[in-house]
């Protein structure tokens, strides 16, 4: 039986966590702390997040270069996201600003190279593996 993952979709979960990460626990969770239970500003949790979304990133949009479109704009666009998402973890006092422009460019990446990949004609085993 073989399993099908769909990797511009995770990509786009794993982006979409760490905006909620980055965005929203600050707000709903600033109570964790009474607990002993810090990701908020947990490095290694960020971290973790951000290598997560560049392994399924990387895995996803190589994947869909090298075995269905020949097209380097998705790799241009995730990687222009993930220097925002990098520049985030540098400049703290604008993350807000940062955070944006990083998890659109990684999902609009992402999203790009799902269409590519429908459009070729072995798309179909793009979601093989």
């Amino acid at each position: 039986m073989t399993t099908k993952v769909n990797w511009d979709l995770m990509g786009i979960a794993t982006s979409v966590a760490c905006a909620i990460h980055c965005a929203l626990l600050p707000l709903v969770l600033s109570s964790l702390p009474l607990f002993g239970i810090n990701i908020i500003h947990n490095l290694f949790f960020e971290w973790g997040m951000i290598a997560l979304a560049f392994l399924v990133g990387a895995y996803s949009l190589f994947h869909g270069l090298i075995k269905h479109h020949r097209s380097i704009i998705p790799i241009l666009v995730f990687s222009a996201g993930f220097a925002f998402l990098l520049l985030k973890q540098v400049y703290h006092q604008y993350q807000s600003w940062l955070l944006v422009p990083a998890v659109t460019l990684i999902i609009v990446a992402h999203y790009y190279n799902y269409r590519l990949c429908h459009k070729s004609k072995c798309s179909s085993a793009h979601h093989k593996h």
